[in-house]
């Protein structure tokens, strides 16, 4: 009988010295989807360990950002800091096991170390001399770091899901640091521990973390522990192949929601950022979870466009239901404001209004800013003050024109978009006009813009009263 596989176990390990960024997003999303489709587990670890730099807004700043994404993580959040027991406690077991050993270096000796190294050209920048010294040696009450011993011959291997087989030459390597003269562990010793004791199966990361893929290994080999499988995923680039900066997109999820994406939008999208499922650009839930697999993430570079988010964007709109969208608007509303007063806006009429003409604006709109500024039409105080493109169309031909048509606008009883229509095509077949003629300067005195849901829309939504006043406005009638 075959031995039953181990269950998927990923994790994703921030540190929290700043926002949830797009690739650290990616990464998340990445771990999700591949302990999702395994029925495995993701945890989240907070890496706090730089107690300077590590912040409580942060850290509610990477779990808003997760919760947003709807990437859940299973059971509760590990804090690396309050492990650091643990952390000293394997330290001290790869010191008795002989896998490790006191370096009393002082701070001047590792710089002549480094810059010797370095100016002769090689690789390692710690000469080990404290590697077969008895510790006797040393000053009493000197100060010592531990250091892992490190092989000094042979390879590091890593199988790595992603980059292929990687070999390191272990006469390239130091004798790192595990723990440091204060006691503190080092990231290198932190994160093998934490892997271990939280059953971690994958490490899923970015390639900048492959140099430490070979560090770690060896912390795990020294335990006789089980070496995760790896995959180190390329990082993001700007649309010009340049390293991702502000202006390409590096900005912390909580940006992209104030913009207006949507989160199934931006989990479509971050999927497709490094890795293809043949042709398939539009992926639900269902399908990301089941056809996600490491290999099938590119090693080069993804390369972030923000026209193909606000394109994708504007499909996902166009999908959403018209009640969600308004529920998600409302969401919105605190970051949209500025500083304006605009949650008293939506009154229960302004929401049955919104929802008339949903239909029509989400057809336009890329993200949920366009649909709120397709909404102002509605609630906007009079008088509007006309775009500079409605100005244009309002000429004192088109005043007159709507002067007219207010005259027999006024006529109708039972107010809605089809007796609207039908007086608007008599007002065009008796004046000798094509349609568009009274449409276009009656939307720009109705909306303020030349762009609007359909005319007829327009007037049902506003109502009689509301649309004659802003004809008056225009008109002066």
């Amino acid at each position: 009988m075959q031995p039953a596989m181990a269950s998927v176990v990923t994790r994703f390990a921030p540190s929290p010295t700043g926002f949830l960024h797009i690739g650290g997003a990616r990464t998340a999303l990445f771990n999700w989807l591949y302990a999702r489709g395994r029925s495995g587990k993701m945890l989240l670890r907070i890496e706090d360990t730089d107690r300077e730099r590590s912040t409580a807004a942060a850290i509610a700043a990477i779990i808003d950002g997760l919760t947003w994404l709807g990437l859940h993580w299973d059971g509760e959040i590990v804090f690396q800091f309050s492990r650091a027991a643990r952390h000293r406690e394997v330290a001290e077991q790869m010191l008795a096991a002989g896998h490790a050993y006191r370096c009393y270096c002082t701070p001047d000796e590792l710089k002549d170390m480094r810059e010797r190294a370095r100016a002769e050209g090689r690789a390692r920048l710690y000469d080990g001399r404290w590697r077969d010294r008895d510790p006797k040696d040393a000053p009493a009450g000197a100060p010592f770091a531990i250091r892992l011993k490190a092989p000094l011959i042979g390879e590091t291997i890593v199988e790595d899901q992603v980059q292929g087989r990687v070999a390191w030459q272990n006469e390239n390597l130091d004798d790192f640091i595990l723990l440091r003269s204060d006691g503190t562990p080092t990231y290198m010793l932190a994160v093998v521990v934490d892997d271990h004791d939280m059953n971690v199966t994958h490490i899923i990361r970015g390639d900048d973390h492959l140099n430490n893929g070979a560090r770690q290994t060896q912390i795990y080999q020294a335990m006789g522990w089980n070496v995760p499988a790896m995959a180190h995923i390329p990082l993001i680039h700007g649309p010009d192949g340049s390293k991702l900066s502000k202006r390409h997109g590096a900005l912390g999820v909580e940006a992209y929601r104030a913009m207006g994406y949507l989160p199934s939008a931006m989990r479509n999208y971050l999927v497709r950022l490094g890795w293809a499922h043949g042709d398939q650009e539009i992926f639900s839930n269902e399908e990301m979870i089941k056809a996600f697999d490491l290999p099938q993430i590119g090693r080069s570079p993804a390369r972030f466009d923000f026209a193909k988010l606000e394109n994708l964007n504007g499909h996902y709109i166009r999908g959403t239901a018209d009640t969600e969208l308004l529920a998600a608007l409302e969401q919105l509303l605190p970051e949209i404001a500025g500083g304006r007063d605009l949650m008293g806006l939506l009154t229960p009429q302004l929401r049955v209004q919104i929802l008339s003409v949903m239909p029509a604006l989400k057809e336009r709109a890329k993200t949920l800013i366009d649909l709120f500024e397709g909404t102002k039409f509605i609630w906007a105080p009079r008088p509007l003050v006309p775009d500079a493109a409605a100005k244009v169309v309002l000429t004192d031909e088109a005043k007159a024109t709507l002067g007219a048509v207010q005259a027999d606008l006024n006529k109708i009883d039972d107010w809605s978009a089809a007796s609207t229509e039908a007086i608007l095509r008599g007002y065009a077949e008796k004046a000798g006009v094509k349609l568009g003629a009274v449409a276009q300067p009656l939307r720009a005195a109705l909306t303020g813009r030349t762009t609007s849901p359909p005319i007829f829309d327009v007037l049902a939504v506003l109502g009689k009263a509301e649309t004659l006043a802003r004809l008056r406005d225009q008109t002066g009638a």
